[in-house]
């Protein structure tokens, strides 16, 4: 194993049992698996009848997996990406037409929070999705409007997603043992998804509202904008008070901000 990747590999048997059971998969689920290292989860999915695509970039655990699994690769219900799944994924969507039912995997810590992002950003929803993560990302993905860890990650989380802590687990469920607690979140895609007039728009705009987290909306809105006047009108008509701080405002406001620029903009 390389430690550059930051993998590190859950060794307790009940949690992968409950994580597994939370995925909900059954006879011919679609699954794509961040990280499968020795195979483990991998393994159980597959014996659940899963067509499973897994991401891997330890070219160690790709020449493991690849004879454990080959029966499986030979059937077509099993294949190995190689490399950064970061740079990867899009690429397996073919465009955005091809959307796996589930998303899964034990992230690395590095790159938890950007891979997630980066899903929603490009407007790749899952019908399912069970994370591992550090806990500290575990908590900004849940946090509602007026908590301390409330930022752009909660606001993309939870626009796409129900999202709901499944169980906290120690370092020491763990191989190599992290410094840090994880935490398991299950990704629930809305079925009542709140739309806009232009999600490109709504993503850049709420991430400019978050990016000087003691200025205002004004303050940040202004920048994003390059507009003062602009500013302050847009907020007015969407009805939320210029001197207010984003991690006090709801989604709902962020979207309805959002459709007032795209509107006023058009004009």
């Amino acid at each position: 194993m390389q430690k550059k990747f930051g993998q590190n590999f859950l060794i307790n048997g009940a949690a992968r049992t409950k994580l597994i059971n939370a995925l909900d998969v059954k006879q011919g689920t679609t699954v794509w698996e961040v990280g499968p290292g020795l195979g483990a989860m991998t393994n159980e999915l597959l014996e659940k009848g899963t067509n499973l695509t897994v991401f891997e970039i330890d070219r160690g655990f790709i020449s493991l997996i690849s004879q454990f699994f080959k029966a499986y690769s030979e059937k077509d219900s099993f294949k190995i990406i190689e490399g950064d799944v970061i740079k990867n994924w899009y690429a397996q969507t073919q465009g955005g037409t091809i959307i796996p039912e589930r998303f899964f995997g034990n992230l690395p810590y590095n790159i938890a929070a950007t891979i997630i992002a980066d899903t929603i950003e490009k407007s790749i929803r899952f019908d399912k999705c069970v994370f591992t993560v550090q806990k500290e990302v575990a908590v900004r993905m849940s946090a509602k409007p007026g908590d301390s860890d409330y930022s752009s990650l909660s606001v993309l989380c939870n626009w796409a997603y129900d999202v709901k802590n499944l169980m906290d687990l120690a370092g020491a469920s763990f191989w190599p043992k992290p410094n840090v607690d994880s935490r398991a979140v299950i990704f629930t895609k809305k079925e009542d998804f709140p739309r806009c007039i232009n999600p490109k728009l709504f993503i850049k705009m709420q991430r400019a509202l978050f990016s000087s987290r003691r200025k205002t909306v004004r303050n940040n809105l202004q920048g994003f904008l390059s507009n003062s006047e602009k500013a302050v009108n847009y907020l007015e008509k969407a009805g939320i008070d210029p001197m207010l701080r984003a991690e006090v405002l709801s989604i709902e406001q962020m979207l309805k901000l959002s459709d007032v620029i795209a509107l006023e903009e058009q004009k």
